[in-house]
Order: structure tokens, then sequence, then C-alpha cells
């Protein structure tokens, strides 16, 4: 707004600006990464597809006076792809199986593990920001909790196809710690599964099956 007074030859300007001194920053966000299984049992290795997005909304929370640092907890969809070499069955008593495959031993095409998860992602955040600046650097670190509401093992082979979703060994309940930085539209982001997918299983050569992910990709923040 602009106020104009004219008067002895004098001209007074009063400039009352639009600037949003309680402005918030990036709640919704977009993601996708690379999918690496850590802890693997004996010779298994990632093999096809392995990949996954995530998206969702964070409220951000400023917590200092130039609202650069703030506190964010919101709620996500992420959808997660891990193709590898360890085979998932069941028994004629519906118990678990789990094997290495060898490709020179079997013959097939696909391997993969499925997973879809609702996700309370929380945040501590830092970023170059101001009022007026609309590209700035970013470091934001934080938990994951998770719900898997949905998973599926899946084994294709010329003839055979083998689908598990019903695994008691598989863990429902996620956490990870998550970290992403950059500048302006561009950030790493990377996110570390505390819980491992499975507890208690057991290869048939009696290696533990404790496989634990790391996704490695980009995120964007947007709003």
């Amino acid at each position: 707004m602009i106020a104009t007074n004219y008067g002895y030859g004098q001209e007074n300007i009063v400039v009352n600006d639009s600037i949003d001194t309680k402005y918030r920053e990036d709640q919704f966000y977009i993601g996708v990464n690379y999918n690496v299984l850590l802890n693997k049992p004996g010779d298994a290795r990632t093999r096809g597809l392995s990949g996954g997005i995530h998206f969702g909304y964070l409220r951000d929370m400023p917590i200092n006076k130039q609202r650069n640092v703030a506190l964010a907890l919101g709620l996500g969809l992420s959808f997660d792809e891990y193709g590898q070499t360890v085979f998932i069955g069941e028994t004629l008593q519906d118990k678990s199986i789990y094997t290495v495959l060898d490709d020179d031993d079997v013959a097939y095409d696909r391997n993969r593990f499925s997973m879809s998860t609702i996700e309370i992602p929380f945040q501590l955040r830092w970023r170059s920001s101001t009022a007026e600046t609309y590209k700035f650097w970013r470091i934001y670190a934080g938990v994951r909790l998770g719900y898997t509401y949905w998973y599926k093992a899946a084994f294709k082979q010329p003839g055979n196809n083998v689908n598990q979703t019903d695994i008691s060994e598989f863990n429902r309940m996620r956490l990870g710690a998550s970290f992403s930085f950059g500048y302006n539209t561009v950030n790493f982001y990377a996110h570390y599964a505390i819980t491992p997918l499975f507890t208690g299983a057991v290869t048939t050569n009696g290696e533990s099956v404790d496989m634990t992910p790391l996704k490695l990709g980009l995120i964007f923040y947007i709003l």
C-alpha cells in the first residue's frame, strides 16, 4: 500500500510491503530412490529392479525468530521394490522358506520383494531461506515411523509363479533415519532402515536373513 501526502511542497510516501513474516517452507515432498539391501545372507545379491517413490505432506513449524530453523511432522506414502536373489516360499505346513538362488542352478525371470508403507516423518530443519528468498540451502534430518499395509514376494520362472503375501517373519512396523541436503530444487536424500525387513528368518543353509534397506536418491520439496 502506498500513501501520498502533498503539502508545503513536500511529498511523504509510506510503503507497506506484503512480505510474509510468518512464512513456512517445503510442506509437500516427492522423492525417487534406488534401494540397496544391506546384510544379505551368504551369496545373495541385488538382481533386477530395485527402487522406489515416496511422497507426502509435512507441517513446517519454525522455532526461531528468523524462521530458518524448524521442526516438521507429516504423513506420507512410500512404494518400494527390491530385486534380489533370496527366494521366499512356504512348506506344506505354511512355514516360510528362504533360499539363496544360484543363477547357475535355477533359471528364473524375476525374484522381487515389493511393499507399500504409510509413513509419519519427523524432521529437524535448517535452511538459509528468508521471507524474500526462494532459492536456498537446506539440511534436514529426522526419523520416519511407518506401517507396511501391503507387501508381496514374487518369484517367476517359465511355467511357475510363486507369490507370498503372508510372511510371519516380516516386520510391518518400520523405523528409519532420514537425511536430505541440497540447494533449490536439487536435493540428495538418504534413508537407513533401523528395522530389518525380517525377524527370525533363516535360510535353508542356516544363515540369518537380516536384510536392511538403504535408500539413496533425490527429493523435491514444494511450497
